[in-house]
């Protein structure tokens, strides 16, 4: 019932996931990155809370995404009903969809991004969402999506990152987005040049991607950068 995309770039440690659902808040429990150390999406027919601090705490103790996955579906007894999504500092990503979840189901995993989601109108969403991405964001997205390389990141790229997120957003809902509609976003950013960005639309009567580029131009105005630069990133 949520489509989502993480992304790690392993060169710099930068992180971002973003989500978007059909009922509400769907920032108060699928999406979290920590810089330095991968990402995950937690969601599904009925999300598990639970799982994104057991994850972080298996990638900042050396597992692999891989690992971590099936550490926390092994200890759920409602794992069927969960999807997963997982992504390590080196930008691999595992992904665990439970077989209680229903269609159409979604996944498109490549070298430091990757999106999945659950009762959508097609199985084309995800690969729509991680097109837009590498296209805002990288200078070969085509070797990325049809060979696997591991994407060549432009100099600019935190700086866009905001940007190509809600780029991603925008093509996943063009391509079918959530089968009820969209309702409420969020994205984060990780670095350790800025302090953390953390926009949630908890509520979207019509516009969600207009609602979170309005909020995406807020954040990008030079007061609020100025408040972001006077933060401790470390």
């Amino acid at each position: 019932m949520t489509l989502s995309l993480v992304h790690v770039n392993p060169e710099t440690g930068t992180s971002a996931c973003l989500a978007a659902t059909g009922s509400v808040a769907v920032g108060g429990y699928v999406n979290h990155c920590w810089r330095g150390t991968g990402a995950c999406a937690t969601q599904g027919l009925a999300t598990n809370p639970w799982y994104p601090e057991t994850i972080r705490r298996g990638l900042e103790g050396g597992l692999s995404a891989r690992q971590v996955l099936d550490d926390v579906t092994a200890a759920d007894a409602d794992a069927a009903r969960r999807q997963c999504l997982v992504m390590e500092a080196s930008g691999r990503a595992e992904l665990h969809t439970g077989t209680a979840n229903q269609p159409a189901l979604s996944a498109a995993l490549y070298p430091g991004v990757a999106a999945a989601g659950n009762m959508l109108a097609n199985d084309r969403v995800a690969g729509a969402m991680v097109e837009a991405f590498l296209a805002a964001t990288c200078d070969d997205p085509q070797a990325v999506l049809a060979e696997g390389r591991s994407p060549v990141f432009r100099d600019h790229h935190d700086s866009a990152l905001l940007g190509a997120l809600i780029d991603a957003l925008e093509a996943g809902l063009a391509a079918g987005g959530d089968v009820r509609g969209c309702r409420s976003v969020a994205l984060r950013i990780e670095s350790f040049h800025t302090a953390p960005i953390d926009l949630r639309l908890d509520w979207a009567d019509v516009d969600p991607v207009a609602e979170m580029r309005a909020l995406a131009g807020r954040v990008e105005a030079a007061d609020f950068q100025a408040f972001l630069g006077s933060l401790p990133h470390h």
